[in-house]
């Protein structure tokens, strides 16, 4: 897991986000959060905490809430851990400049981990059942993102 390009992407005395450090969780419960991202374009941020790390995807539309959505999910830099609270603007010039707010947050289980494939039982207040993320051919990062249970 690296934070290098989080770093390479933001001027740290230009924006509040949070600087780039890997911290490992002291809970055993691994957490999640959605940011509700009004950008260039809106969208929704879903981050999943991964070895000291928020592994990061960003969704064009709101994540779904039932069995029969599908969203493309294009996978983007790890975000440090301290993100998992971050809120606010990203200041106009900056990337990403734009409203950052929670959408939802909670913790979840991981069933499946790997390289095209992710599982994941989440416990959040929208957010809740079995989700799985599915590697695409839709580019180097894209993912379809669909909830299959719950």
């Amino acid at each position: 897991m690296s934070l290098t390009s989080y770093k390479q992407k933001r001027n740290f005395k230009k924006t509040a986000e949070p600087k780039a450090k890997i911290k490992l969780s002291k809970s055993n419960k691994l957490i999640f959060v959605v940011h509700e991202h009004h950008a260039t374009h809106l969208h929704y941020d879903l981050r999943l905490e991964y070895n000291g790390v928020l592994k990061s995807w960003a969704i064009p539309k709101s994540p779904p809430l039932d069995n029969k959505t599908k969203r493309l999910a294009i996978q983007v830099e790890d975000h440090p851990y301290s993100y998992k609270d971050f809120e606010g603007t990203i200041a106009e010039g900056n990337y990403g400049a734009g409203q950052v707010k929670i959408w939802d947050k909670g913790t979840y289980i991981p069933e499946k981990f790997s390289d095209k494939e992710i599982i994941i039982d989440f416990k959040g207040k929208k957010l809740k059942g079995k989700y799985v993320l599915i590697k695409t051919n839709y580019g180097k990062n894209g993912w379809l993102f669909m909830r299959v249970e719950g």
